[in-house]
């Protein structure tokens, strides 16, 4: 808690400090990150798609963990780890796809699921969709459809095997028609643009975005995914405003400081190094100071604002203060987690100080 105050003092008002203004508010910045799982591509695992997972709680990893090593020796338990992976918004595609089928197949287990069968049928869809099962994709789909004909979401899980088969045209028809009957249907608009990801058109995800949120602009998952989309097209001003956004909607997330502030460091400029260095520091105040990018972030700001024209001697000060106190939580990180690199560490942390005192 000392050293949260301690960056809190350094540079007090790092979340309000008016550089969330609109500056940057285009035509082109009103555009669009699972859950960003809803732009992941079929076919793909969580970690091939770059999603980011929900937040699992370390007690509830446990039982996964434990559950998934019991199904994967055969022990049983099958049902209760599609519902936990359901509930936790987990993936784990290869062992749902196997299992889950395997579940299926068999009438008698079946029986037992109740009014999960559907459920359960849906979740295995997508594992196989994911592995490119397509065929075995294809039969659950087809389960469903015959039990609910012309659900919405059965119609999207159509237009989603179209995609993993790489049917775009398909696809697009599918969700075209669907649109057509539900216009307010978040997930449709959205598999549209994981389309347009998918074949490389990055300018038609951005104006599917842009248009996207004109009409949802609390989708915090869609401004997440536009900053990722700017931020690849090296269109770092745009980026931010979606980061600003974020940090107006959600000020103690740690996460979005960070983001921030990376941005405003690439970006560069002695104002924008001043401004990353106060959302670095904020993002430390936030997570508690165990915020290693961030500490590092804050020692790197400090030796890029190696200006003597563009600082005074309080600055000056403050910024050497804080440098030696973010290298000081790294140093004490890597004793304890990984003492063998502590040698490494040391001389760089030694040269950005060694820059921000020249």
């Amino acid at each position: 808690m000392r050293l949260c105050r301690g960056f809190h003092e350094a540079f007090s008002g790092s979340t309000r400090s008016g550089h969330l203004g609109r500056s940057h508010k285009t035509s082109q910045s009103r555009s669009v990150r699972p859950l960003l799982q809803v732009f992941e591509l079929p076919g793909r695992t969580r970690e091939e798609s770059g999603a980011v997972p929900a937040m699992v709680g370390a007690n509830e990893e446990r039982e996964l963990e434990r559950l998934e090593k019991q199904v994967e020796e055969g022990g049983g338990g099958v049902v209760e780890y599609l519902a936990l992976l359901r509930k936790l918004k987990q993936r784990r595609s290869t062992v749902v796809a196997t299992h889950g089928l395997q579940l299926l197949n068999k009438p008698s287990a079946r029986s037992k699921l109740g009014s999960d069968l559907w459920t359960v049928y849906e979740q295995v869809a997508i594992a196989c969709m994911d592995v490119h099962a397509l065929d075995a994709a294809k039969k659950c789909i087809n389960a469903l459809d015959t039990k609910f004909p012309d659900s919405m979401r059965v119609g999207r899980l159509e237009g989603m095997w179209y995609e993993a088969k790489g049917s775009w045209h398909k696809a697009e028809k599918v969700y075209s028609n669907l649109l057509t009957e539900n216009p307010s249907d978040t997930v449709l608009h959205k598999r549209r643009i994981a389309m347009a990801k998918a074949q490389g058109n990055m300018t038609a995800a951005v104006e599917g975005l842009n248009k996207y949120l004109e009409t949802f602009m609390a989708d915090y998952d869609a401004w997440r995914e536009l900053a990722d989309i700017y931020t690849s097209l090296l269109m770092y001003k745009q980026a931010a405003f979606c980061f600003e956004e974020l940090i107006l909607a959600h000020p103690t997330n740690a996460l979005y400081h960070l983001g921030y502030a990376e941005l405003l460091y690439t970006i560069g400029g002695i104002d924008n190094l001043r401004t990353a260095r106060k959302y670095y520091s904020a993002a430390i105040e936030l997570s508690g100071g165990q915020n290693m990018r961030a500490l590092y972030g804050v020692c790197l700001c400090g030796a890029a604002m190696n200006q003597p024209k563009s600082r005074g001697r309080t600055e000056e000060k403050e910024s050497q203060e804080l440098i030696s106190l973010a290298a000081s939580v790294i140093m004490k990180e890597y004793k304890e987690k990984a003492p063998s690199k502590v040698g490494l560490v040391s001389s760089i942390l030694d040269k950005q100080k060694q820059l921000a005192a020249a």
